[in-house]
C-alpha cells in the first residue's frame, strides 16, 4: 500500500539511490526507514520520478485495519508476512511471500497485515489517496 506516494514526497525525505542518470540502486535489507503519515508504518521511497515511483513500506506493529484507495494502478510484491486485501464491492486477496497483486486507479480497499509486513511496490507515477 503507497500511502506514501506523491503526496508523502513533501512530508518525507524521498531517498534516491541513483547510480547514474536515471539508474538506480536500493538492497531489500535496507535500514533507511521513515515514518508514513498516510497509512502508518514505514517507507522507504527510492525511485521518485514524474513518470513512476517505486518503493519498500512495513509495518513492524499490527496497525489494525489500513484503508486505501490508490489514484493510479498500484502493484506490489509481498516480502515478508501476509496481508489480507479487502475490495469494496469485490474480492478478498489473500497475499504471502512471493505474491504479487495490482490494483488500479480508485480501487477502494482495506488492508489487514499480518506482521512483520513488508512489500515492494511499484506505481505508474505519483500516488496520492484518490478524491472521495
Amino acid at each position: 500500500m503507497t500511502g506514501q506516494a506523491g503526496a508523502l514526497a513533501h512530508h518525507i525525505e524521498v531517498k534516491q539511490m541513483e547510480l547514474h542518470p536515471g539508474v538506480y540502486r536500493s538492497n531489500l535489507d535496507t535500514d533507511e526507514w521513515q515514518s508514513d503519515p498516510d497509512v502508518g508504518g514505514e517507507l522507504q521511497v527510492f525511485i521518485d520520478e514524474p513518470d513512476s515511483q517505486v518503493g519498500m513500506s512495513r509495518y513492524l506493529t499490527d496497525p489494525g485495519p489500513i484503508s486505501w484507495a490508490p489514484s493510479v494502478r498500484e502493484t506490489l510484491l509481498v516480502l515478508e508476512g501476509s496481508v489480507r486485501i479487502d475490495i469494496d464491492g469485490g474480492p478478498s486477496l489473500e497475499l504471502t511471500v512471493g505474491d504479487v497483486a495490482s490494483l488500479p486507479a480508485g480501487t477502494r480497499t482495506t488492508w489487514h497485515v499480518t506482521t512483520p509486513f513488508r512489500e515492494l511496490w511499484f506505481a505508474p507515477r505519483l500516488l496520492e489517496p484518490a478524491s472521495s
